[in-house]
């Protein structure tokens, strides 16, 4: 497989990853961390960080828009018990 194929799978890996995370609100952070060891926060630290060594600016409320798919502050309103 050659290397541009395979960045475009990660990338489709990706998106249906927080795609699936965005449908399942119902799945706490707190829960991932414990299954899974890492949750919706790492995921967007982790884009964040991606971003930094490419030199693109994103700070972590951007990130977290990112993979939440609305402002962190709103999803944990409406989804956080």
């Amino acid at each position: 497989m050659d290397e541009q194929t395979r960045i475009e799978l990660e990338a489709a890996a990706f998106r249906a990853l927080v795609n699936h995370l965005r449908e399942r609100s119902d799945v706490q952070n707190l829960d991932l961390m414990n299954l899974a060891g890492f949750c919706r926060n790492c995921l967007s630290r982790w884009y964040a960080e991606a971003a930094e060594t490419r030199e693109i600016p994103m700070d972590r409320d951007t990130a977290r828009e990112i993979v939440y798919g609305m402002p962190y502050e709103e999803w944990k309103k409406n989804h956080q018990r």
